[in-house]
């Protein structure tokens, strides 16, 4: 039995809807009053950002050596962190996977994904630093657990989502409880887990540059040392590498995953 498609018409007949429209909107109204949000410093502040912009321009790098150490340690937090909060996920993400596991492993695996979910990296960072100190080892830790977080919960879920057809099948061999994960949970959510940890390195690549303006190493710390300084020109430089180590990073990302997916078709064949 097929069930149409909501349309825009029975939307509008809805009173419910047009009521949360209308309090959605009395709210949208409210918040912008209480936090100052007018039209005439809006427009201020796009002079000033015009000012502003106007003095970054054109981009100068007047110190090489920093800003070439302040990338490649960014690139190093990314990367530690990320194969650091992977490996950490995957115990955790099968263990939250209700599918498989019993509710007293489950739900303290999910409690665990939630509780690292709930900061920003850079919250966390700040802790980090307070506890380990200054440097890369605090943007590290603060990433990695941003990033079991993350893969841990869509790990979860990918397994949830699988046929227990396959899995009851390896059971049904007298396989040990890793025979089944390995030959039937995990060649179910293989491409998928791939492009988790892809996107996931990608995001830890991002704040790797943020997590230094709270003094956990990387690229911010140089960053915030030339706003300080007032040197714009240079923030710009900083600015241009950053998004342009970005990219490079979303190229190299792209590029192993396609590698890895299509290593999973030919085995498939």
């Amino acid at each position: 039995m097929k069930v149409a498609a909501p349309s825009a018409r029975d939307f509008r007949r809805n009173p419910l809807t047009a009521a949360a429209w209308l309090a959605l909107a009395a709210y949208v109204a409210y918040a912008c009053s209480r936090l100052d949000f007018t039209w005439a410093r809006f427009v201020s502040g796009l002079d000033n950002g015009a000012r502003f912009i106007a003095r970054m321009l054109p981009p100068h790098i007047e110190q090489p050596d920093a800003l070439l150490t302040g990338l490649a340690e960014s690139l190093e937090i990314a990367v530690l962190a990320s194969c650091l909060g992977i490996l950490v996920s995957l115990p955790i993400g099968l263990a939250a996977a209700r599918n498989l596991m019993p509710a007293w492993a489950s739900w303290p695996a999910r409690a665990l994904i939630a509780l690292c979910r709930s900061f920003h990296p850079v919250i966390v960072a700040i802790l980090f630093v307070k506890a380990v100190g200054f440097g890369a080892l605090a943007g590290i830790l603060s990433l990695a657990v941003g990033s079991i977080g993350f893969i841990g919960k869509l790990f979860a879920e990918a397994i949830e989502e699988i046929s227990l057809k396959q899995v009851e099948a390896v059971r049904a061999t007298g396989a040990p409880f890793m025979s089944l994960v390995s030959y039937g949970v995990l060649p179910q959510v293989f491409s998928r887990f791939i492009g988790f940890a892809t996107y996931q390195l990608d995001s830890n690549l991002r704040n790797s540059t943020m997590v230094g303006i709270v003094g956990a190493g990387g690229i911010g710390g140089t960053l915030f040392a030339a706003f300080q300084r007032f040197d714009y020109d240079f923030v710009c430089a900083i600015l241009l590498c950053i998004i342009g180590m970005i990219m490079a990073g979303e190229v190299l990302a792209a590029w192993v995953r396609g590698v890895f997916l299509e290593h999973g078709k030919v085995e498939e064949e």
